[in-house]
């Protein structure tokens, strides 16, 4: 396929109640497919909320088909043609709890990304109450080749440089952001600072951003929408409310990917080997320097 349509879904949730946030995601993707939606993209623990802390060994659920909340999920996204993605916490064979990002396509777990920076800073507390995700990887779709990143994993370059090199022209970053720093503008200082980062992804990887940030208030916080999709160039497709539940749909023109890269060679000119023989240079000194005691 040449174009889809994206949508953004930026919801508030019920901490730690599970089967209402599921509710809210079959009647999400409903108003998805009454507006034609393609892929679908709920933020960061949408199952879930976010302030889980004690409550994550309570709410964790495999993407598989013989999990209750899962399976209804594949059946909905099977009857309605829609893919999508979804925020939960993973629990895998050995009792280890992620922050997990699963993609559906139409019954089907095609993708499962896990949390790979886990902020312990300010009033985040990740590294706390989760496993950290050892891969950073991109995939194939019917619409072409994704990476899916969460939150913090976005503000450390090499997890989207990491997509860029495995072939992601769509990157799907799903959040759970909350408002910092309110200035004399209609939004947080931390969505200033999260818009300047995507644009300057898309500008830089000459690719797709979309970003899908939670909303409404959980456990103190005020989580901050303003949910949006980046072009290859850096320029804003569509933006979603600060603040308020929103669906934001926009189309994606992937002709577009050929027309920015001929004109603007980076991926071409790109010198991974160079940057991985480099990396390996810089560990092992810093290694030799750490046996050293320096």
């Amino acid at each position: 396929m040449t174009s889809f349509n994206l949508g953004l879904a930026q919801i508030k949730t019920r901490l730690g109640d599970v089967r209402a946030n599921l509710d809210k995601h079959l009647a999400y993707i409903d108003e998805a497919v009454k507006r034609d939606v393609d892929v679908l993209v709920f933020p960061e623990l949408s199952l879930t909320g976010y302030v889980l802390q004690d409550l994550v060994p309570t709410v964790a659920h495999r993407p598989t088909d013989d999990d209750p909340v899962f399976k209804e999920l594949l059946t909905a996204t099977k009857d309605r043609g829609i893919d999508m993605v979804v925020g939960f916490v993973d629990e895998d064979a050995r009792s280890r709890f992620f922050i997990g990002a699963a993609y559906i396509s139409r019954g089907e777990v095609v993708h499962v990304h896990h949390k790979v920076y886990l902020p312990t800073y300010t009033m985040f507390h990740d590294g706390r109450f989760f496993a950290w995700g050892d891969s950073v990887r991109a995939f194939d779709t019917r619409f072409g080749r994704f990476g899916v990143l969460i939150c913090e994993d976005f503000w450390h370059v090499s997890a989207p440089y990491l997509l860029w090199l495995d072939g992601a022209d769509v990157m799907l970053f799903s959040n759970a952001s909350p408002g910092r720093g309110l200035s004399d503008e209609p939004r947080p200082d931390t969505a200033r600072w999260v818009e300047h980062v995507l644009q300057a992804y898309a500008s830089l990887f000459t690719t797709f951003v979309a970003h899908t940030n939670k909303a409404g208030f959980e456990d103190g916080f005020n989580f901050w929408g303003g949910s949006a999709v980046f072009d290859p160039e850096g320029l804003m497709l569509a933006q979603g409310p600060y603040f308020d539940e929103a669906l934001t749909v926009t189309r994606l023109d992937l002709n577009q990917l050929h027309r920015t890269r001929y004109s603007l060679p980076l991926l071409r000119d790109e010198r991974h080997a160079l940057v991985a023989r480099e990396i390996t240079r810089i560990t092992a000194g810093a290694a030799g320097a750490r046996d050293k005691g320096q």
